[in-house]
């Protein structure tokens, strides 16, 4: 039977059970992906360790986004074969196993410059930052944003994706990340750990906070009268927003494969880069959300299915 990695009880990665499953069959409008590579998401260790359990139920089957091919494509679905090399974000289960099912509309053709664990990277992470600066933040060229947290798994596309739409980038992160974060198109760089980012910028356009707490408090210093903050971690207060004269958004990514398919030739064009801070084996998957808790890895972690990718 197939592999996947199930969560049959709340806790730490040890709770993380490698089990057989039967293979699922897509309805018409899914399609069954033959899982090459899996990408790790905070949302993952969060379900896992119980945070979630008001909308989550057991026994589950982590894993947001996958990279691999087609295997079986229901009557309904129109432009994708078994055989064709795809990625996904597949909504906010079944990635971590061998096989997985998608609808149709959220899969797209693989960038052909990625590999598969490259690609699986992608859907998740590069979703949640394109649709928070250009859905939410309604980003346009010549504005300055701040990217909190910006060589982490969100983080590093909000950099290319604001770089690329002509905005002014300032990013938070360690100084070990900033020949990195420059490489990608960031214009500042404060490193967190010596300076404090309201001290060193005003007048910000939009503030990308992937961190909340007491990041997202001091970031009410820096936005501009009719800025806008965009946040996907803590809700923003809204009393202080307009006390502020600040738009606050709240940020939650949707799957959509018209958007991947724009990724897919931003990459293969030389437009859009990847970085993978991690690959583990699916064995290995409670290393892979240990170091994914740290909240220190540049990039993303990823999970290699049924042998190297």
């Amino acid at each position: 039977m197939p592999k996947a990695v199930q969560v049959q009880e709340w806790g730490g990665p040890e709770v993380l059970k490698l089990v057989d499953l039967p293979r699922p069959a897509p309805a018409d409008d899914e399609v069954l992906i033959r899982v090459r590579a899996a990408g790790v998401n905070p949302l993952d260790w969060k379900i896992r360790n119980g945070a979630r359990r008001a909308i989550y139920s057991l026994p589950y089957v982590l894993g947001c986004d996958v990279a691999g091919s087609v295997e079986a494509a229901g009557r309904a679905v129109k432009g994708l074969a078994p055989g064709d090399a795809v990625y996904s974000m597949i909504g906010r289960a079944g990635g971590y196993a061998e096989y997985a099912i998608a609808k149709a509309e959220v899969v797209a053709p693989k960038p052909a410059r990625l590999d598969f664990p490259e690609a699986a990277a992608v859907p998740l992470a590069a979703l949640t930052a394109w649709q928070m600066l250009t859905e939410n933040g309604n980003l346009e060229a010549g504005q300055r944003v701040l990217v909190h947290a910006a060589a982490g798994g969100v983080g590093f596309f909000a950099v290319q994706f604001a770089h690329n739409l002509g905005a002014h980038v300032v990013g938070t992160a360690s100084a070990r990340n900033h020949d990195f974060l420059r490489a990608l198109g960031a214009d500042e760089l404060i490193d967190y750990n010596t300076s404090r980012f309201e001290e060193r910028i005003r007048d910000v356009d939009l503030v990308v906070d992937l961190l909340g707490g007491q990041t997202q408090a001091r970031s009410w210093q820096v936005i501009r009268k009719g800025g806008t903050l965009v946040c996907a971690a803590g809700a923003p207060d809204a009393v202080r927003a307009v006390a502020a004269g600040v738009q606050v958004r709240q940020q939650s990514v949707r799957p959509d494969g018209r958007q991947l398919r724009e990724f897919a030739a931003m990459f293969d064009a030389g437009k859009l880069r990847v970085e993978i801070g991690g690959a583990y084996p699916l064995e290995r998957v409670a290393d892979a959300h240990r170091q994914n808790e740290t909240g220190h890895t540049r990039g993303k972690i990823v999970l290699v299915v049924g042998g190297p990718a």
